[in-house]
């Protein structure tokens, strides 16, 4: 068994990105990002400041845009439109999720297509379908750059998805359609879950519980891929 070591790679990614910033600044380009976070999740904090952080470490300008929890949906997408119109913004990321009163989908549609660095853009979607060059949801971007790091071949490979949310589980799962997989998306009306899971030469479980994958569903060899993180009384359980 091999681990896929997430942390290293996303390491050498960071030192590779912090030569890209460098060239566009001596391009004239200065690129900034700009993050809406709304409420106070605690989770969200915490992906937020880690943003932060990262923006420091490549030397990418970072504006934090923090609004209260009853915000109205006008207001916020006011909000969205003024970051869309200004210059000096390069890159708008919407921190998920949003009070339950606010549209998130409507709020997505108002990022600037050529800002949405999170690829939620109906726009950037549709590219991803018809396998063009566009903004790709950060995790299953981040996941296929792991198969490439790794040289896992994807190429008529039969791959699992566990999960069809429109964060992770669909844009997994075109992605590795684009990259010739044979796909199959489960999710929770799914029958017979583990015959399915069986047969998969890449399995990824993107669906939030934890432990949820258990060995018997997974065939010797396979990729496993789990997303996301769950905290628990032993230890913080950390997945891709």
């Amino acid at each position: 068994m091999e681990i896929i070591d997430g942390k290293a790679l996303a390491k050498t990614v960071r030192e590779n990105l912090k030569d890209e910033v460098l060239q566009l600044k001596k391009k004239g380009i200065m690129p900034k990002f700009a993050v809406i976070l709304v409420g106070n999740d605690k989770a969200s904090l915490t992906y937020v400041k880690s943003k932060n952080k990262a923006c420091q470490e490549l030397g990418i300008e970072y504006e934090e845009i923090l609004l209260e929890e009853n915000i109205k949906m006008q207001e916020l997408l006011d909000i969205i439109d003024r970051l869309n119109a200004r210059k000096d913004i390069t890159g708008i990321l919407l921190q998920s999720p949003i009070p339950n009163h606010l549209d998130i989908n409507e709020a997505f549609r108002r990022i600037a297509h050529e800002k949405d660095v999170d690829g939620f853009n109906p726009y950037n979607v549709g590219k991803l379908c018809l396998n063009q060059d566009t903004f790709v949801s950060c995790t299953p971007y981040g996941i296929m750059k792991m198969f490439e790091a790794y040289n896992i071949d994807i190429e008529g490979k039969n791959a699992v998805v566990i999960g069809r949310s429109n964060i992770v589980g669909k844009p997994m799962a075109l992605s590795l359609l684009n990259k010739n997989a044979t796909v199959t998306i489960c999710h929770s009306k799914t029958r017979n879950l583990k015959e399915i899971t069986k047969n998969a030469d890449i399995l990824i479980a993107a669906i939030g519980k934890k432990y949820f994958v258990t060995e018997d569903m997974v065939k010797d060899g396979a990729v496993v891929i789990d997303v996301g993180i769950n905290r628990t009384e032993e230890r913080n359980i950390w997945r891709c």
